[in-house]
């Protein structure tokens, strides 16, 4: 077995994907101690974070007035109003008149 192999075969023992190894990596590298270090400024690796971020912090599938999003977000990074707008932007929520809901749609 060539050893630049070694990696994929572990991939597929663990049972996940390589989108979900690297997703994991990201959210090793940005949280720590359930709270958000820093936001990453690459896309990609940005919308990972924002999934967990959605996860965690909006559970149910309900109406979240703007104070309460500020709240559960402020749990886990100081800048709420940067991540509100980044879960808007990359349509893991939405927005109408001061009220957030978790997209349907958004599961990816």
């Amino acid at each position: 077995m060539d050893p630049s192999d070694e990696p994929a075969a572990a991939d597929r023992t663990s049972g996940r994907t390589p989108a979900e190894l690297a997703a994991k990596r990201v959210l090793q590298a940005f949280f720590r101690d359930g709270r958000l270090v820093s936001i990453p400024a690459r896309q990609g690796k940005r919308l990972v974070v924002l999934r967990e971020l959605r996860e965690r912090c909006f559970v149910e599938d309900r109406d979240y007035p703007e104070k309460e999003v500020n709240m559960r977000l402020a749990l886990v990074h100081p800048d709420v109003a940067a991540l509100r707008r980044y879960l808007v932007d990359a349509q893991l929520m939405t927005r109408s008149n001061g009220i957030y809901r978790r997209r349907p749609d958004a599961d990816g």
